[in-house]
C-alpha cells in the first residue's frame, strides 16, 4: 500500500514546463515591489484566489499553526488581512504578534513567505471591512479585526522544472533591505 502511493505521488504532475525565470541580479531593491510584481502576475494570469495565503501564527506552546485567509489590502503598514478577535489566530496573534505569510502560485511555480509582526488596524477600518463582507446583515461586529503584516524578511521561490529552485532572500536592516541568495538547498 505504500508502495502504491509512493509511486502515485512520484507520478504526480510538476509544473508547467513554462516557468518564469528569477534573476537576481536583476531583482528590486524593495521586496514589496517585488511581490506586488508576483501577485499581479498571479492576479493577470486568472487563477483561482491568487491573493490566499497561509497565516501561520504560534499558539501558547509556540508550536505553528497554519490557516488560509485572503489579502486584503496592502499599505505603509503592511499586508492586511482580517480575522475575528476572539478567534484563535486573534487570541495568537494577541498574545505573540509574529506571524508568517505563505503564498503559492502553482501556475507560476512561485511561493513567497512574508514573515514580521502583525498589528491590529482601527475599530473604523475593521468596520468598513466586516460591511464589505457577503455576509454583512447591517450589524456592526466589535469582534471583527483587520490586521497588518510588517514585513521584516521576504523570501522569493521561483520552481525549475530540473528543481534547482531559485531561493531570494530580503531582511530588514536598520538602513534598509539586504538581499541575497539563499544558499542552503530548497525545502
Amino acid at each position: 500500500m505504500a508502495d502504491h502511493l509512493r509511486e502515485l505521488l512520484r507520478a504526480l504532475p510538476g509544473f508547467p514546463p513554462e516557468l518564469p525565470v528569477l534573476d537576481p541580479t536583476d531583482v528590486p531593491d524593495d521586496p514589496m515591489a517585488l511581490f506586488r510584481e508576483w501577485l499581479d502576475a498571479a492576479i493577470a494570469s486568472g487563477a483561482r484566489q491568487p491573493h490566499a495565503f497561509d497565516l501561520l501564527t504560534l499558539n501558547a506552546e509556540g508550536a505553528p499553526v497554519g490557516r488560509v485567509l485572503i489579502i486584503k489590502a496592502i499599505d505603509e503598514r503592511g499586508i492586511h488581512f482580517s480575522t475575528h478577535a476572539s478567534s484563535r489566530k486573534g487570541g495568537q496573534l494577541e498574545d505573540e504578534n509574529r506571524a508568517s505569510m505563505l503564498f503559492f502560485w502553482r501556475e507560476s511555480g512561485r511561493t513567497v513567505r512574508i514573515s514580521g509582526f502583525a498589528t491590529p488596524l482601527s475599530d473604523e477600518e475593521s468596520q468598513r471591512d466586516w460591511e464589505q463582507r457577503p455576509t454583512y446583515d447591517g450589524a456592526p461586529n466589535l469582534d471583527w479585526r483587520v490586521y497588518a503584516l510588517d514585513p521584516s524578511e521576504f523570501e522569493f521561490m521561483q520552481a525549475r522544472e530540473d528543481r534547482q529552485h531559485v531561493r531570494l532572500e530580503y531582511q530588514r536592516e536598520v538602513d534598509g533591505w539586504q538581499h541575497g541568495l539563499v544558499a542552503t538547498p530548497a525545502g
